[in-house]
Formats: C-alpha cells, sequence, structure tokens
C-alpha cells in the first residue's frame, strides 16, 4: 500500500503530465467557484483528487462534450434522523441528487439514547460513501422545560470535539442560557473554541443587545432566519446565514433576497429537516439550487452557496471546489440552470449514473445497539388521562413553518373551529407526565394522530379530536416501539414503525416513504391542513426554543418569555 507520500507525488507527476491520470472528463464546460467563471478544457483526476485543469490523457477518460461540471453539493446543516431511515439509505437517497458531503447534528437520538445514540450515528457513518461530518450536539436538553432521556454535559462535549469528523458545537439553541452567561453553556461554547473548531447557532428573532451577547459568545451561524431583514441583522454582526428549505421549514423565498452581491458570500443552503420522500421526489441540495434560480437568484450564485461557501465557513479546505489539490467530488450536469444530474462522482469514483441509476454497492446498514431499540418506557394509558381541568392554552400552528402562535384559551375540543386536544407523555423514564394544551391549525376532524418524534426531547406526541382514540394511538407507539400512527373509532389505520431509538427505521427508503405515505394520507383522509405536513408540524410543536408556545411533557412553555405556563 503506497504512503501518503507517495500518492502526493504521483498526483503531482500527473499534474504535470508525467504520470497519467486515473480519470479525465474531456472537453468539458467547468465551473469555477472563486471567480463565477466557466472553463472549456479537460478535467484530471489521480488518487480521488483533482490535479489538472487544461490538456490531459488518463486510463480511464469520459467525453464531456456539451456537459457542465460543478463541485459536489454540500448540506450544511441537518439531522440523519428526521429522514427517518438510517445514515446508508440517506446516502442512498442524497447522493443521485448530487449531494456529496454533509454536516450532521444527531441531537435527536442524543436526546434518546445520549453519547450510545451520538455513537450509532458516527458508526453508521464511518464507511459510506457519503462524508458525514458532525457537529456534537449542544442542548441535550433544549431547555429544562422538557424532560429528555439524557443529558451531554461540557465535559462530554470537550471529549467529542477532540474526533476528527466532529466539526465544532451544534445549534446553540439555548440563547437565554447565553445571554445569562449559564457556566454549563458557557463552558460548551468555550471547550469548542479550545478546539479550534466553530460553534453554531439557533436564534429565532434575536435581534438588538441579545444579538449582539449571543454573538459575542463566539457563535458563527444562525439557520432560523425568517425575513431578509432578521438575515442582514445577522450578517451586519458577522454570522453566516445557513438558509434552510426543508420540509417543515420552507425559509427560501422569504430570504432570496440574500442570495446576491455582496451577501450570498456568506450564505449557504441547508435542509435541517427532511422526510425520504422529499428527497425521492423533489431532491435535496440540487432542489434547492433549482427552486432558487426559479426565484431569480443568479445560477453561479446560488451553486457557490451549495458548494464553496459551505466547504469555507466549515472550514473544509480541500471540498467545494474544482480545482487542483480538492478531492474529486463532482457532478456532470446535463442542464446547468435546470440542475439535471448526468452523473455524480466521489473521490474521483462514480457513485450514481442517470443511465443506471447507480454503480456503487452500498454495503450492508450498520446494525445499532439493543438498547437503542427498545426506547419507549411508558406504562398502559386511558382516555381519562388526557382529560383537562379548566381552560388551557391554545396553541396556533403556521403552515410553511415551524413558528406557533397565541390563539388564546379554550376549555374543550371544537372540531367546528378547530380546536383540538393536543398531549405530549414522557417516553424515557417512567414517569408518567404527560403535558396537556389545545391546538388550532392541525384541521383534524375525527381520530387522533400520534409520534414518537417529538422535538427535540422525543417525548410522544399526539393530536386528537377525543381522548379515546388519543390513547388508542399512544399504546399502539408503545406496541410498535415508536414511530407513527393514525387512529379513528380506536382503530388502527396507517402506522410507520421507528424502532431506531423510536426515530428511524431499517427499512430501504422507497419502502419508507412508502409506508410514510400512507400514515400521512391517512391523516389527511381525517382532515388535517393540506398546508402543513401531518407529522412534522406536529413534531415541532413540543420544541420549547423557537417561538411562541410550545408543549413539553411539562405544560405549556411560552418561549418569548421563557417561562412554563402550565
Amino acid at each position: 500500500m503506497l504512503k501518503k507520500e507517495e500518492h502526493r507525488k504521483r498526483r503531482i507527476a500527473s499534474a504535470i503530465g508525467d504520470y497519467p491520470a486515473d480519470l479525465v472528463i474531456k472537453n468539458a464546460r467547468l465551473f469555477n467557484v472563486f471567480t463565477g467563471e466557466f472553463e472549456e478544457g479537460d478535467l484530471a483526476v489521480k488518487n480521488g483528487y483533482f490535479v489538472g485543469i487544461g490538456s490531459y490523457e488518463g486510463e480511464q477518460q469520459i467525453d464531456g462534450s456539451g456537459k457542465t461540471i460543478v463541485p459536489g453539493f454540500i448540506d450544511g446543516h441537518l439531522h440523519l434522523e428526521s429522514s427517518i431511515v438510517t445514515p446508508l439509505q440517506y446516502g442512498k437517497a442524497v447522493m443521485p441528487h448530487g449531494t456529496t458531503s454533509i454536516v450532521a447534528d444527531p441531537h435527536e437520538i442524543a436526546n434518546v439514547c445520549g453519547t450510545e445514540g451520538i455513537d450509532y450515528i458516527l458508526n453508521a457513518t464511518e464507511d459510506i460513501p457519503l462524508d458525514v461530518y458532525v457537529m456534537v450536539p449542544s442542548c441535550v436538553p433544549a431547555t429544562d422545560f422538557d424532560e429528555s432521556g439524557y443529558t451531554i454535559s461540557a465535559a462530554q462535549v470537550k471529549e467529542y470535539l477532540q474526533k476528527d469528523r466532529v466539526l465544532g458545537l451544534a445549534e446553540m439553541m439555548n440563547y437565554p442560557g447565553v445571554c445569562a452567561r449559564d457556566f454549563e453553556t458557557i463552558e460548551k461554547i468555550k471547550a469548542a473554541h479550545e478546539a479550534r473548531k466553530i460553534v453554531d447557532g439557533h436564534g429565532p428573532g434575536l435581534t438588538g443587545k441579545e444579538l449582539n451577547a449571543y454573538v459575542t459568545a463566539g457563535i458563527f451561524s444562525d439557520h432560523e432566519c425568517v425575513s431578509v431583514e432578521e438575515g442582514l441583522e445577522k450578517l451586519r454582526r458577522g454570522q453566516w446565514i445557513m438558509i434552510r428549505e426543508g420540509t417543515a421549514s420552507k425559509n427560501l423565498e422569504a430570504l432570496a433576497g440574500l442570495c446576491v452581491e455582496p451577501y450570498y458570500h456568506r450564505c449557504l443552503f441547508v435542509t435541517d429537516d427532511k422526510h425520504p420522500g422529499e428527497l425521492n421526489r423533489a431532491g435535496h441540495i440540487d432542489y434547492i439550487i433549482r427552486k432558487a434560480i426559479s426565484l431569480g437568484v443568479k445560477p453561479e450564485m446560488a451553486y457557490i452557496m451549495a458548494t464553496y461557501n459551505a466547504a469555507t465557513y466549515f472550514r473544509l479546505p480541500s471540498l467545494g471546489a474544482l480545482c487542483p489539490g480538492y478531492r474529486a467530488d463532482f457532478i456532470i450536469l446535463d442542464d446547468f440552470e435546470d440542475v439535471q444530474i448526468n452523473q455524480v462522482y466521489k473521490d474521483g469514483s462514480l457513485v450514481f449514473d442517470k443511465e443506471t441509476n447507480s454503480s456503487f454497492v452500498w454495503g450492508e446498514d450498520y446494525k445499532p445497539k439493543a438498547s437503542i431499540l427498545n426506547t419507549i418506557n411508558i406504562s398502559n394509558v386511558c382516555a381519562d388521562d388526557f382529560l383537562t381541568d379548566g381552560p388551557q392554552k391554545v396553541i396556533g400552528l403556521v403552515g410553511g413553518e415551524i413558528l406557533t402562535t397565541d390563539e388564546g384559551e379554550a376549555d374543550c375540543i371544537d372540531v367546528s373551529k378547530d380546536i383540538l386536544k393536543m398531549a405530549v407523555v414522557e417516553r424515557h423514564h417512567h414517569t408518567g407526565h404527560i403535558g396537556l394544551c389545545f391546538v388550532k391549525g392541525y384541521g383534524l376532524k375525527e381520530g387522533a394522530v400520534a409520534t414518537s418524534i417529538a422535538h427535540d426531547s422525543h417525548n410522544l406526541i399526539c393530536v386528537g379530536a377525543n381522548e379515546e382514540d388519543m390513547a388508542c394511538a399512544i399504546m399502539e407507539l408503545k406496541k410498535i416501539k415508536g414511530g407513527m400512527v393514525v387512529v379513528k373509532n380506536q382503530q388502527v389505520l396507517a402506522e410507520l414503525s421507528l424502532p431506531i431509538a423510536g426515530l428511524m427505521c431499517d427499512l430501504e427508503v422507497d419502502e419508507a416513504q412508502s409506508k410514510m405515505d400512507k400514515v400521512k394520507e391517512a391523516a389527511y383522509q381525517l382532515g388535517v391542513n393540506p398546508g402543513i405536513d401531518p407529522f412534522m408540524t406536529m413534531s415541532f410543536s413540543s420544541l420549547p426554543v423557537i417561538p411562541t408556545l410550545r408543549l413539553t411533557t411539562l405544560g405549556v412553555v411560552d418561549v418569548n418569555t421563557f417561562q412554563l405556563l402550565s
């Protein structure tokens, strides 16, 4: 086996023309992310790296006439768990769309399984062709207003920051803790800085002196902007803006005004949370580029935000460009502006071909520990457990957003007014705690919908038109070890089992999506508002770090005042 030094010498020899390249794409149109220009010529690859642009010969040669080549796409912020499939299956879904690298925050599974969950993500992504970098979770739990399975301490954060694939500290959701100089919060940020790694932000609506304090702490990015004005203020304070377009949160249209000079240089594209069906049907980062262009964004700028900007922010100097010395992650396009992908290469090897669908043997899924497969720890529940005593807060849902509104109070379910009941059932420590309130904007006319995906502590969350069906749905989640369930008249209409931490399954993407389509369709048949995702929108209703109101196992949280209301 050749040493690294010998590989480097051979790459230099190939670059100067003394040694044949492994692969040469001949006569292609090459997009230069540094200048925004196109170059005509051959692109040479040796030992998985680009070695030259110009006139080259190689052991394998491909005619690139009429094609455009761009760097592989990078998703700068996502949660693999939200795809509801394993990391290997996720890679199978996104690489045909040109994504060759991702930066994952495993705080979903960390909230359920602690360090075992983080280790599962690291181990399951070690040997797959998709490059998976990790940000160590910063807020497990997200706040003290909920009950998670585990706590990740500053000392544990410090240990993970020593790992090569860990790029920094993941989204710091506890911005009140930052501003209040909470010891443990500041210690986590300090650990990242001492390791010379970055800290991602999460500051929805943060402005003025609070934003100054947050950035002063050393937090470099934000993916929660919902307006150009919010984005500009954060850009002016030195943050990078991650423009998010996922399943529940679709912010690209509102933020397209940032995708221009001079702002786009500090913007990148992310999905955050995306279901497998959207990955297969609409796409991944390629979809965001396509949509950005349709909104009037200059194509060259969109591609730079999808590649080089992400690599620059995350300090990955060998990714994001077609340039000698960079890793040979690239996409051959039939159409630049419509992002029509012909082939995808990772480290110089073909991983997707439009004609054959794939050329790479992915192998088998990494097997999780038994403890990760048994995480639903609740007693039996009945309808009486979901009864409320007196008026309760009404949380308003907003289509296409994960923000909520304060809709006052109600004292009972009223389907005619779209007033439904919502419950969050603690599932980690057998406490029996159940948070209750009402919800408006979900649209359900009968039955109940429930899931074990309830950000970020991932207790069991349910919305129902009656208490009997709510109890039935929760008990079905216990039976199938977590997942998604739709119930009517105490009969299960559709379900999807997610036994891996109650968050993921080991199904192929198409099969997982087929089952998810059925449970979503069952929910819509019961009247769920077509403008929202029945499960993802509900799942975010328990995340007590995004305004305005949220429901946890302990009651309703007013995020604006950071107070528990009930």
